[in-house]
């Protein structure tokens, strides 16, 4: 039997969003991810039909983060954990203060948001949110 592949940290993450002017925002606004590499407009001589990487959306860099966002989901679809593929996805905080400077940030931004969980089984704090698309979104910190 062949052995296990020797992963690194996860590389990057695209996320499929209906609208990636709306999409874009949230994650640069709320999240302070900076826009690395956006598509360019379809005239623009630049675009290669035949090689849509970014699918007309763009990627984002925050730290070690990557994060795409591909907007070819149709108009007024909806995220459902339930469904194969992702279930949510969690960005990590040092301390519990930052994850209370968290909630008053998504507070006076009129972000809607779940209590924070202690999982203590984990050491962890978590509290779940939601982006525009309702893709499940939490901020982590240590208990």
């Amino acid at each position: 039997m062949a052995g296990h592949i020797e992963l690194g940290i996860i590389h990057h993450i695209r996320l499929t969003v209906t609208d990636i002017d709306r999409s874009r925002e949230f994650y640069t606004g709320l999240l302070g991810f900076d826009v690395a590499v956006a598509a360019p407009e379809a005239d623009d001589p630049k675009s290669d039909p035949s090689y849509p990487v970014l699918w007309g959306g763009c990627v984002m860099a925050k730290g070690n983060y990557l994060l795409g966002l591909r907007p070819v989901a149709a108009k007024g679809d909806r995220f459902d954990e339930d469904r194969v593929g992702l279930d949510h996805l969690s960005f990590g905080v040092e301390s519990r203060a930052a994850l209370n400077e968290a909630i008053r940030t998504l507070d006076e931004r009129g972000v809607p948001h779940g209590e924070v969980r202690e999982l203590t089984s984990f050491g962890i704090c978590v509290l779940p949110f939601r982006d525009p698309d309702n893709i499940q979104l939490e901020i982590t910190s240590p208990l």
